[in-house]
């Protein structure tokens, strides 16, 4: 990527950083519910209530509250917790474990499997090739939630072969872990696997039709190398749009999977912390995913320019 544009592209996330922060901020402070109140109770008396309003800057404009508020964040203080009076932080890295290794599992595991079966749905447009497209119909248009409440009766409540819910770290033992995490990243998994192995096909189909695919084969290149090699190199840029937007689907999916299965993440305790209007606590979750999709859309900026720079050459 030419550093000019690399600026350019830094400059545009920069400013898209603090107008999505801005409207963060104003769409959770207008929230129905009220922090003070539920935090001195419906029983105390007004001048209580007007002092925990103080305490916690409530009582400022809009404007005040937002500056307050993002001037601490690049101080590294995301503020406490109006529930609990924990700092943010600390409540968020005791949760960062389970939501980062569901939305790794699972972005690796669609991945690999999405990106297989497309290939080989492509070399093999029969039967294959028509699986993959019911599948990603079938995939898409379920919800991730009801397809983990019938993985869960089904593997946990009827068969009892893998647990309901919870999360084991990972230092605590591989298989502990992995037996808590399959669940969730199966139910993440199939709808991402289905729309990724789809469009695979459909791009790497493409490219076979090509006359230079038709070149290789008359000099004689083995029809695997052609297939993984050239065909799917030829399809990169929709796979790795795809890629993208399913790392920022999982920012969405986790917050229901994590609420299925139980899972102690921040994703899932973004749900609880909104009915409590902990505002602090929705605030700071919804900015880290904003700076993931920031992030996975860089990534893939970058990842272009690389295809590019490669095709050019």
């Amino acid at each position: 990527m030419p550093l000019r544009r690399f600026v350019n592209w830094l400059v545009m996330s920069v400013i898209l950083f603090f107008v999505i922060s801005a409207l963060i901020f104003v769409l959770v402070s207008l929230t129905p519910g009220d922090a003070a109140r539920a935090i001195v109770g419906p029983t105390a008396s007004q001048e209580r209530y007007e002092q925990v309003r103080a305490t916690l800057g409530l009582d400022l404009p809009l404007w005040q509250q937002y500056g307050r508020w993002i001037g601490g964040l690049f101080r590294g203080d995301l503020g406490d917790s109006v529930v609990t009076g924990v700092p943010v932080a600390q409540v968020l890295a005791d949760r960062v474990e389970p939501t980062l290794a569901l939305m790794i599992s699972t972005f690796v595991c669609a991945s690999i499997l999405g990106i297989a079966l497309g290939v080989i749905g492509a070399a093999r447009p029969g039967v294959v090739g028509k699986a993959a497209d019911v599948g990603s119909v079938v995939g898409s248009a379920v919800p991730s939630f009801w397809i983990g409440l019938v993985l869960a009766t089904v593997f946990a409540v009827q068969l009892r072969i893998l647990p309901t819910s919870g999360y084991t770290p990972i230092v605590d033992g591989v298989g502990p872990w992995l037996a808590h995490m399959a669940l969730p990243v199966v139910t993440l998994t199939i709808g991402g696997t289905a729309l990724l192995a789809k469009q695979t096909r459909d791009a790497v189909a493409e490219q076979l039709a090509q006359p230079y695919i038709v070149l290789l084969r008359a000099h004689g290149v083995s029809e695997r190398r052609i297939l993984w090699r050239h065909a799917l190199r030829g399809a990169a840029v929709p796979i790795v749009t795809i890629l993208g937007m399913k790392m920022v689907g999982l920012t969405s999916g986790t917050v229901l999977v994590e609420s299925v299965f139980v899972i102690p993440g921040f994703a899932g305790y973004s749900v609880s912390a909104t009915l409590l209007h902990d505002i602090p606590v929705v605030q700071a979750i919804t900015l880290i995913f904003t700076i993931v999709i920031i992030v996975t859309n860089l990534v893939v900026e970058l990842v272009y320019a690389r295809l590019n720079v490669k095709e050019n050459a």
